[in-house]
């Protein structure tokens, strides 16, 4: 029952992910950061059993890893996203497969403008004013279509994010309890508290 969702503001990327970790039926803990800070002005949201996996993938700090720059991801929005996409895309052609939905949001600082990525488990790639996963993501877009605009300050955009939250904790049967909230700008990532 994972949610995640982001929108793009006038100079800044906003993210929110819930903070359950499940597995069937049991919840394990409800505490877990599904956003993380892949570089000061990247953040990354993911979604999936496996999404943890990955993760380890691009954050392995073993000697051959950096001194091949290749193997780590580039802190460019538009660069992480082809990167992470070649990646995932390369995973379906091995014995073992990531099963990762992410959000990848980031401060382009060369154009000096936000950009949002979508990505799928397929290795789909795509730039987005808005977007979600999960099963939130069948209650959001709808109103993320309504009511995003991308000229909004942060405060407009919070609400916005507000808005989604109560309407994925009213109509899903299993809705998450709490969610995790970053920001991402020109001054790089924080957490917002809603």
């Amino acid at each position: 029952m994972e949610t995640s969702f982001a929108l793009i503001g006038k100079g800044y990327v906003i993210v929110a992910a819930d903070t359950t970790s499940a597995r069937s039926i049991v919840k394990m803990k409800n505490d877990e950061d599904k956003i993380k800070t892949v570089s000061p002005h990247l953040l990354m949201s993911y979604s999936g059993e496996p999404g943890s996996y990955f993760l380890r993938r691009i954050y392995r700090t073993k000697p051959p890893t950096l001194s091949n720059p290749q193997h780590l991801p580039p802190s460019d929005p538009h660069a992480a996203a082809s990167w992470i996409r070649r990646s995932l895309a390369e995973s379906l052609r091995s014995r073992s497969p990531y099963s990762v939905n992410l959000l990848v949001g980031g401060y382009d600082t060369a154009a000096h403008e936000p950009k949002l990525y979508w990505i799928d488990y397929l290795g789909t790639v795509s730039e987005v004013p808005f977007a979600a996963h999960g099963y939130g993501s069948y209650f959001v877009l709808s109103l993320l279509d309504r009511y995003h605009d991308p000229e909004a300050p942060l405060e407009e955009g919070i609400a916005t994010l507000k808005r989604c939250i109560q309407e994925v904790s009213k109509r899903l049967i299993v809705s998450p309890e709490r969610y995790k909230v970053k920001v991402v700008d020109k001054d790089g990532v924080r957490d917002v508290e809603i």
